[in-house]
């Protein structure tokens, strides 16, 4: 049995509140997606992000939630690996969009996602990842049972650096560790958050990358 079998009905669950977050999250970082642009959402979940960020051409790309079930009109859905991205043609995407799912893969994972997103990415193209933070959250990373591997924002920042992309930002806390929280989940109110010099609760990290 898939480690991640009910993994949507107990730490993933669906959550129509969070559409409101990730609609707040989008419109902080179109600043690196172009609107007249393709951009990939890589381990899409429900879509939340894709759905909202503006481009020309956007791809959802997910295993155990089909994209399908939940991505916007106009959105290509892939039901596929994280690691196989052959659908995708090379030199196509202006940006590859991940969210808290690098800690999920193996090494051997890792390396071929990387090989995927650096194939699919044209020159100048960015890789946009949003990861907890282990230096902050310590405590609680492993209370997610299908976290295999852990990244800092130092780590992660030298790995892709040792994969040949150019680091844009890289900033330690970005948001709060997880959803599952009684917070008001407030477009405007993660809108002023994230334009807040002080972030309290933030153990999520923010790393722009960009291709060569």
């Amino acid at each position: 049995m898939s480690l991640y079998a009910g993994y949507r009905h107990t730490r993933f669950k669906l959550d129509p509140d969070r559409r409101a977050v990730w609609s707040a999250i989008a419109d902080y970082l179109q600043r690196y997606v172009p609107e007249d642009g393709a951009v990939l959402d890589l381990g899409s979940g429900y879509c939340d992000l894709i759905n909202a960020i503006r481009a020309r051409r956007k791809w959802a790309v997910d295993l155990y939630i089909d994209p399908a079930e939940f991505a916007g009109e106009g959105i290509t859905a892939l039901r596929a690996d994280v690691t196989d991205l052959g659908a995708v043609p090379d030199g196509s995407l202006d940006a590859v969009f991940s969210s808290n799912l690098l800690e999920h893969l193996t090494y051997d994972q890792l390396a071929l996602a990387m090989l995927g997103i650096k194939s699919k990415l044209r020159p100048g193209g960015r890789f946009i990842a949003i990861q907890p933070n282990y230096t902050y959250c310590y405590r609680q990373y492993f209370d997610d049972y299908t976290h295999v591997r852990v990244f800092s924002h130092v780590s992660l920042a030298d790995y892709l650096e040792a994969q040949g992309f150019e680091l844009e930002r890289v900033t330690p806390r970005f948001l709060p560790f997880s959803m599952r929280s009684r917070l008001p989940k407030w477009r405007a109110l993660v809108w002023l958050y994230l334009r807040s010099p002080v972030r309290p609760f933030a153990k999520q990290m923010l790393i722009v990358a960009r291709k060569p």
